[in-house]
């Protein structure tokens, strides 16, 4: 398999040598393992005397390692107080009792630490408990645009945007030429999502009704959404469930990374509401592997790729809502703030509806903050009455 050299190894370069304990995480099948032995082969390469203490479980050589105390002891024989010494450990979630054995490793202030695993054991929201140091998360998603035009070696053009759109950024499919065989490859990763990051790790009893929930979400991506309207929903199709339900599995779907949401923040006001969001799939390519492409919304595909877009540049990203209208992404990072519509055809004049419809909830913004309407223009850059109309494709690789 083709490997390419993704910004997340200059965001392990930057943590280099601190104290943390560096967690790479992300959706399976996002370049994980890939990423650490890429930074592996950094550290061989630029840093003089060092030992690297590497254990992949995926390997049956590390059998003998499954219990966490056996881990300590062959981490400690592997020590060298000669050179610096990093423990790189992938899949760790296989070892019994692992977050012992991080933490031991931790307060001997003797190593440089680096782990990967299964998201069903390494969520954000339980690091803390885990891990009685400080971590440091390093968050993968699956191939950008721009990442995927320099894994084809490829230009930015419409028929290579038009080539993302349907085969999207989960780079094991790329080594299948047939669109069907692509499809096959992630629907296999994400339904062992479904087993292995929820239903195990929660253990679920009920998985027709979590594929009823996952179901609905993959349907109604960029759509506003409440607990309550997919519980009427699945109820009126004789589906027994209620809020606090829906809600407890949508909450695993979002921590195993198959899922974002998106809250909505009201401008005007400047507060976050508390209900009805919108949840994007990690890769728009999912919903082609799970539900065919006919009848495609490719306004909802293009959304859910700048959604994702926007996370992955590090936005806090926010369903903007003024005066009773939406904009669909009020974008967030220190002082920089972004307001931003997505659409699919917007025509070729100032005068026709889809135009109008697209550009008056971004013109009743009265701040100075930059606007965007990033829709398949297919044209340069141009303005409109201060807002920037700039086409999906060349936006993406910006």
């Amino acid at each position: 398999m083709k490997i390419i050299e993704r910004k997340y190894l200059q965001d392990m370069i930057d943590v280099l040598g601190t104290p943390d304990i560096k967690v790479i995480t992300g959706i399976r099948r996002s370049g994980k393992s890939e990423l650490l032995n890429m930074f592996i082969k950094y550290i061989k390469t630029n840093l003089k005397d060092n030992n690297i203490i590497y254990i992949n479980y995926n390997l049956d050589e590390f059998d003998n390692l499954r219990q966490y105390k056996e881990l300590i002891k062959y981490v400690s024989e592997k020590y060298d107080s000669d050179k610096t010494n990093f423990i790189m450990i992938d899949e760790v979630q296989m070892c019994s009792d692992f977050e012992k054995a991080i933490n031991n490793f931790h307060a001997e202030c003797k190593y440089d630490i680096y782990i990967t695993g299964s998201n069903a054991f390494l969520l954000s929201n339980d690091l803390a408990t885990l891990f009685t140091g400080r971590t440091y998360s390093i968050e993968i998603y699956p191939f950008s645009y721009k990442e995927f035009l320099q894994y084809y070696n490829l230009t930015n053009n419409e028929e290579n945007f038009d080539r993302y759109v349907l085969e999207g950024g989960f780079s094991g499919s790329y080594l299948y030429n047939d669109i069907n065989k692509k499809y096959n490859y992630i629907s296999e990763v994400y339904k062992t999502l479904i087993l292995r990051d929820i239903v195990q790790r929660n253990k679920i009893q009920n998985i027709t009704l979590l594929d009823s929930i996952n179901d609905f979400l993959i349907d109604n991506i960029s759509k506003i959404t409440s607990y309550r309207s997919i519980t009427d929903t699945l109820n009126s199709h004789k589906v027994d469930t209620n809020d606090k339900t829906v809600g407890a599995y949508i909450k695993y779907l979002c921590e195993a990374f198959a899922f974002y949401k998106i809250r909505r923040y009201d401008i005007q006001g400047k507060k976050y509401l508390r209900t009805q969001d919108k949840y994007y799939l990690s890769d728009h390519a999912v919903k082609y592997a799970m539900e065919g492409t006919k009848n495609l919304n490719y306004g909802n595909i293009y959304e859910n790729i700048v959604a994702m877009e926007l996370i992955r540049r590090g936005y806090e990203v926010y369903i903007g809502v003024l005066y009773e209208k939406e904009i669909d992404f009020v974008a967030m990072k220190r002082d920089e703030k972004i307001y931003i519509q997505v659409a699919d055809n917007i025509g070729n004049d100032f005068e026709n509806d889809t135009f109008k419809r697209e550009v008056n909830s971004l013109l009743k913004i009265k701040d100075a903050y930059p606007k965007l309407l990033i829709a398949r223009t297919k044209h340069d850059d141009y303005q409109y009455e201060g807002i920037q109309i700039i086409d999906i494709a060349n936006w993406l690789v910006k």
